[in-house]
């Protein structure tokens, strides 16, 4: 039920969007074609998300609340405590906003724009404000039924109230809004929830990740490069403390995950599971998987000195580096998925930057020496390692 404030930069034809500042997000054209809108689609990602890791939820479209009349009675309310809720937010804005803000937008008839408009009256009874259009008449509309939306800051507490919210999880940037929510919602009858703020993710080079500038790491571009078990690892860990959010935190954070994996499986104490990441990672069954040597990391290695996305040539050496008869088919699935992990993560990252070297006539002698050598040595990480360096 928001309004296109700004053009994000990272959506296409965005010189197209321009025409649809104010407009209701679920009355944009979805830039990616993939929905009926621009909000429907934003909801989709959600949707997809929740799924992904089977959250159990109701999915709730803010503006079907408001246009079926599920908010009606609360947004009455609003309005009936119109006073006390300017009188609340009133110390949190600027000196000209004081002069024209209101708790309710309208919404244009004739645009389908949300107005910051100025609201110079309100009736209960009737259930309507009246506002100044931007030639300066007057315009009654209805509170009800979607032709109004609510400031974020009143919205917020409305939706609480509406919705019987009981607990709520947000970033550091609304939480300094929270005490107004509390406030409002306890104006409209209703207990505040229970509230937990976690920090905010920034990106590579420590500045904030903005929708706008896409400067983000979605959910689909860890789950290509890692399992979503080393996502949840990353959300879990420090949820007070700002996390940098890019590409290489992934290896690094799936090898965390595995050593926590390991740790697990080899513990019997019910009290000690419980203080391992991995008892809330895996709501049900940990993976039955003994991956003695393996990393993330080398397997990223291999595939990087193979330079290949063979996994037949891949596995060639791992059943060498490995007891791979004695390993359950639940391990070997693992490791398998596993390498598709690193061959995407070398594709994309690793092998675009790979710089080659023409060797030299000298160069040619030695390398050519070398295999010569190697063709003989055992098969020994010591006799190839003492061949390298006679040459």
């Amino acid at each position: 039920m928001d309004g296109l404030r700004k053009v994000p930069d990272n959506i296409p034809n965005k010189e197209n969007y321009y025409q649809y500042i104010d407009l209701l997000l679920t009355n944009i054209p979805d830039p990616f074609g993939k929905n009926q809108s621009y909000g429907d689609y934003m909801n989709s990602k959600l949707i997809e998300f929740l799924d992904h890791f089977n959250f159990d939820y109701e999915f709730i479209s803010a503006t079907k609340c408001y246009k079926s009349g599920k908010f009606n009675d609360y947004l009455t309310k609003v309005l009936e405590k119109y006073d006390n809720i300017i009188d609340i937010l009133i110390p949190t804005l600027g000196k000209e906003r004081r002069e024209s803000y209101s708790p309710f937008l309208p919404i244009c008839e004739k645009t389908g724009k949300v107005l910051q408009a100025k609201v110079i009256n309100k009736n209960i009874e009737s259930k309507t404000i009246t506002y100044l259009d931007n030639t300066g008449h007057k315009v009654e509309t209805s509170i009800l039924n979607g032709k109004c939306k609510l400031q974020w800051k009143p919205d917020f507490a409305m939706r609480w109230a509406a919705l019987d919210v009981d607990y709520e999880i947000y970033g550091k940037d609304i939480q300094a809004n929270a005490e107004i929510y509390d406030k409002i919602c306890t104006v409209l009858g209703k207990t505040p929830p229970q509230q937990m703020s976690y920090e905010l993710f920034l990106d590579e080079n420590g500045q904030k990740i903005s929708k706008s500038k896409g400067n983000g790491l979605s959910i689909d571009d860890w789950l290509k490069y890692g399992n979503q078990e080393s996502l949840k690892l990353f959300m879990y860990q420090s949820p007070k403390k700002a996390k940098k959010l890019y590409f290489s935190i992934i290896p690094k954070t799936f090898d965390e995950y595995l050593n926590h994996l390991s740790k697990f499986n080899q513990l019997t104490d019910e009290k000690e599971k419980i203080s391992n990441p991995i008892f809330y990672i895996h709501t049900d069954k940990t993976p039955n998987v003994n991956l003695d040597k393996i990393t993330f990391s080398l397997l990223l290695n291999l595939v990087n000195a193979c330079n290949t996305d063979n996994k037949d040539v891949l596995w060639g050496y791992i059943k060498d580096f490995i007891d791979h008869d004695n390993i359950n088919k639940e391990t070997h699935e693992y490791i398998d998925s596993m390498l598709g992990y690193a061959i995407n993560y070398f594709e994309d990252f690793i092998k675009p930057k790979k710089k080659y070297k023409t060797p030299n006539e000298q160069e040619i002698k030695l390398l050519k020496l070398l295999l010569k050598n190697l063709k003989t040595v055992n098969n020994t990480a010591e006799d190839i390692q003492n061949i390298v360096y006679k040459i």
